[in-house]
């Protein structure tokens, strides 16, 4: 990343859906070593406002898409706006 310059910024705060992949790990009797299933479903979340520095944003949506972040589960989405 050279020449790239880090980027002070803040989101605000947000509420998107999205989908998750979950993987549970099944032992089977019969085949003698685990099975992976997966499931995935779709629901709203929140995030909290953030400042933070990286190098800037190309396409917010599709960045934030793709990457690996935290969600507020201890307060959903549905008891704030309630």
């Amino acid at each position: 990343m050279t020449g790239q310059q880090f980027e002070q910024h803040t989101h605000e705060a947000t509420v998107h859906e999205h989908e998750h992949w979950h993987v549970t790990h099944n032992w089977s009797e019969t085949a003698g070593t685990f099975e992976h299933l997966a499931a995935r479903h779709s629901h709203e979340h929140d995030h909290a406002e953030l400042s933070h520095a990286h190098v800037p944003h190309v396409d917010f949506g599709s960045e934030h898409a793709g990457e690996a972040h935290v969600h507020n589960h201890d307060e959903p989405v549905t008891e704030q706006r309630g």
